[in-house]
């Protein structure tokens, strides 16, 4: 199964992947480390299955990927207090302040990638 919202990520990672590789002079792409925030919205099974399909005939076809995923995090502007937020609570659980800034979880970047 395709998920479109993955789908327009995976194409400008492979882009992205291709263009270093080809600046590289490297012939084969053979891994890429992805780090993903779960505030994205990325299902890292979808962009895997997504990048298998569009990085056929490729430099890239058969490259494993390998995601390091980032779990929400914040801090509260009241009182400094780094928390990870649930599902239904984004308030501080020290001081109850919902002035809180976002300090983990929306990262999307390739961190590296491996080469021959």
């Amino acid at each position: 199964m395709l998920a479109m919202h993955e789908m327009s990520v995976t194409m400008s990672l492979l882009d992205l992947v291709l263009e270093e590789a080809s600046k590289a002079g490297a012939g084969k792409i053979t891994g890429v480390n992805i780090v993903l925030g779960e505030m994205t919205g990325i299902i890292d099974h979808y962009v895997q299955a997504n990048f298998e399909l569009l990085s056929q005939n490729t430099p890239a076809e058969g490259a494993e990927l390998s995601f390091q995923n980032i779990p929400r995090q914040a801090r509260c502007r009241n009182c400094a207090h780094p928390f990870q937020p649930t599902d239904f609570e984004w308030a501080c659980p020290k001081c109850q302040s919902s002035e809180i800034e976002i300090t983990g979880g929306s990262e999307l970047y390739v961190e590296s990638i491996e080469v021959e």
